[in-house]
């Protein structure tokens, strides 16, 4: 670089100093983050802060958030920054966040991104274990953070919820179980081998019922009239403001059906792992816990 006359040296010089992408990696380490300050542009690095007790300055999609994810809620303060797939720009430019997080291949570029803040990705799974993933991005969220004891603490509380209620699936038996949430009238979503519920599944050795083709997500679309075919199966039917649709889909001809308020099938891990305490309390309350035993949680 010696050998460069001076006036190229200097353009050089400049063109690193301004990419976005050189700009956003010597922020992010040059400069400790406002955690006031922090906009989640997808749902998962926002389940991730708020595992950290962290509130996002902003949140994309903030109606879909509390529709499908609901807990833990999002105060009114935080901005709706537009939509996860397209975030409002020019808006984000205006609120000057400290730092942006979102789930890697997911939204705009994060060359595009990076001309108004530092930010980065998270995984949301390798396509076979979310769940692991997930342990690894909260992680990697609290050594962003410097929240490392954090996210120490709120991994043991969920390991000890998970070993507290392996005694209380002992005496189950081996009855598959059929996840599915209705997407329209006619089509539902079920969640199969490579979903985050598949991991919990795993752990009680309970058989998922689901066995067919999934996507990346551990999840596939298929027509509410598949319900039919599964006779010797508890169903767990996850209900998002849909009641009407919802009756109909318990009518269907299946196995032992339960309408549940809907843990959001993508997440990862939320304050002490409610979404997983919630799923698992709803599950033995819905065909496996005496009344006498439901009164004692």
């Amino acid at each position: 670089m010696s050998g460069l006359p001076l006036i190229s040296r200097r353009r050089l010089l400049t063109a690193m100093a301004l990419s976005p992408l050189l700009w956003q990696m010597n922020t992010a380490h040059a400069a400790a983050i406002d955690p006031n300050r922090i906009v989640a542009l997808e749902w998962l690095p926002v389940e991730l802060l708020l595992a950290l007790g962290i509130v996002p300055y902003g949140v994309a999609d903030t109606i879909n958030y509390r529709l499908w994810v609901s807990e833990p809620p999002l105060p009114d303060s935080v901005i709706d920054v537009g939509l996860r797939t397209e975030p409002n720009l020019e808006l984000l430019t205006e609120m000057k966040p400290s730092f942006m997080v979102w789930s890697a291949g997911y939204g705009p570029s994060p060359e595009m991104l990076a001309r108004i803040a530092p930010g980065r990705g998270f995984n949301f799974s390798d396509g076979k274990q979310p769940l692991a993933m997930a342990r690894k991005s909260l992680t990697e969220m609290a050594d962003l953070l410097n929240l490392q004891s954090a996210a120490e603490t709120h991994l043991a509380q969920y390991e000890d919820f998970i070993r507290s209620m392996k005694p209380r699936f002992v005496k189950r038996g081996a009855r598959p179980l059929l996840l599915t949430t209705l997407i329209d009238p006619r089509h539902m979503l079920v969640f199969g081998p490579n979903s985050l519920f598949q991991e919990i599944l795993d752990e009680y050795g309970i058989p998922n019922a689901w066995q067919g083709e999934t996507n990346f997500w551990g999840s596939t679309a298929v027509s509410i009239d598949r319900l039919a075919a599964y006779k010797d199966v508890d169903v767990l039917c996850f209900d998002h403001d849909n009641s009407k649709d919802m009756d109909a889909l318990m009518a269907t001809r299946c196995g032992r059906p339960c309408r549940l308020s809907a843990p959001d099938a993508f997440s990862a891990f939320r304050r002490s792992g409610s979404m997983v305490r919630r799923f698992l309390q709803c599950t033995l309350c819905a065909f496996w816990i005496t009344p006498s035993e439901v009164k004692r949680e």
